[in-house]
């Protein structure tokens, strides 16, 4: 019946408009937890994005199934309807192991944090261009100082809002500050001073038995993964070339 192509017709519109708009909002969540955030906090967006994209693969499975319920093959759909329950029951179980085994990962975003760009565009409406330099500068010798005596970087959960609270500048200046003046997003800024400290245990001839996953943990990092790719981002090696180079 013409009226139920239709209807699937303006299902299927709908679905793609929702998961269109979600990636779209994922997206901006992402370049949130860079510019705020430099730990545990970066493991909810790359959850949320898994979820997304399994999901948009099951759209994409119904999608088929309904392909073939209006062909010519109708009992190839009652099939893939039986794989998709499987499917499904799967990704329940799957999402209520993560939401048992890591809560944290289903913590929204705060609200009141604003993209740098959406803060530089406000500031120029506001202000006229290089009225706080004196200030940045003077921000940003406190900033550097703070993180070389007190190594806050060790922290993995570490945000913006820690150090803002400890050195008691605004964490609007403060996300300017880095984000926007040093050109690195938050996440960056305090990844290198982390590799810097992973650098100097790797080149300490009395700590050879370390090894690399211990170094990890004692600069910050919470994986593997996330270590070895800001290692290699920073230094052009894998922290064993760079071991062995020494």
């Amino acid at each position: 019946m013409i009226e139920i192509q239709f209807t699937h017709l303006l299902f299927h519109i709908q679905i793609v408009v929702y998961l269109i708009a979600v990636f779209r909002i994922l997206r901006k969540t992402k370049k949130l937890y860079l510019e705020n955030y430099a730990g545990t906090h970066i493991n909810s967006y790359n959850w949320l994005f898994q979820f997304t994209s399994v999901l948009t693969f099951l759209y994409l499975i119904v999608f088929l199934k309904n392909i073939f319920k209006f062909s010519d093959y109708p009992y190839i759909s009652e099939w893939i309807k039986i794989g998709i329950t499987g499917l499904v029951l799967f990704i329940i179980c799957w999402y209520l192991f993560k939401a048992l085994s890591n809560p944290g990962l289903f913590r929204n975003v705060d609200s009141k944090l604003k993209l740098v760009s959406e803060i530089v565009s406000e500031e120029k409406n506001s202000e006229p261009s290089g009225a706080h330099e004196k200030e940045y500068n003077e921000e940003l010798l406190r900033l550097k100082e703070y993180m070389a005596e007190e190594k806050p970087f060790l922290n993995s959960s570490l945000t913006i809002q820690d150090i803002s609270r400890e050195i008691e500048i605004p964490v609007r200046e403060l996300s300017l500050l880095i984000n926007h003046q040093l050109g690195q997003h938050f996440y960056d800024f305090v990844n290198a001073y982390r590799i810097e400290s992973a650098m100097g245990i790797l080149k300490d001839t009395t700590k050879n038995k370390v090894t690399i996953l211990e170094i990890l943990y004692e600069v910050g990092f919470n994986s593997k993964s996330s270590f070895n790719t800001a290692f290699k981002k920073h230094t052009g090696n894998t922290p064993t070339t760079y071991r062995k180079n020494m």
